[in-house]
């Protein structure tokens, strides 16, 4: 699908990738088909903690599949900021390695610090909120 539209498709939209297990993959479109995210080390465990900002090809993010792309620029309650500030973000980032940290550097933050200033994250608290419940009714029943 973005594949199809990422010609006519504006610089800076954030582009979710969603998994079929409910978690999403996020990155910022920046022209001509491409992507910038937070790309998996080459081991391709984003639990040992260094990722790498990469500009790709969309059509290259390595996410599971029967994962779907699509524009999400309404998950954020956040005016966009000038599309010259976000490529100024963008540009100091670039080709940078930094530490993942699920709670306060995933690709969502990183996604919406472009694009907005602000890093923010909308999908682990709900998660972890629904982790917490898992385990309540799992305690509840022994």
């Amino acid at each position: 699908m973005i594949n199809e539209t990422g010609s006519v498709l504006p610089l800076t939209n954030l582009i979710e990738f969603s998994y079929p297990l409910g978690y999403s993959h996020w990155a910022v479109y920046d022209d001509d088909g491409h992507v910038i995210h937070f790309a998996v080390a080459v081991c391709g465990d984003l639990l040992l903690g260094e990722t790498k900002i990469r500009r790709v090809p969309v059509g290259e993010v390595n996410v599971p599949h029967g994962a779907h792309a699509l524009v999400s620029n309404n998950r954020h309650a956040f005016t966009p900021s000038a599309p010259e500030d976000m490529r100024l973000r963008r540009d100091a980032l670039l080709n940078q390695s930094l530490p993942y940290n699920l709670f306060t550097l995933n690709c969502e933050h990183f996604a919406t610090f472009i694009r907005y200033g602000k890093a923010v994250c909308n999908q682990v608290m709900p998660s972890l909120e629904k982790t917490n419940d898992y385990h309540l009714r799992y305690a509840q029943k022994n």
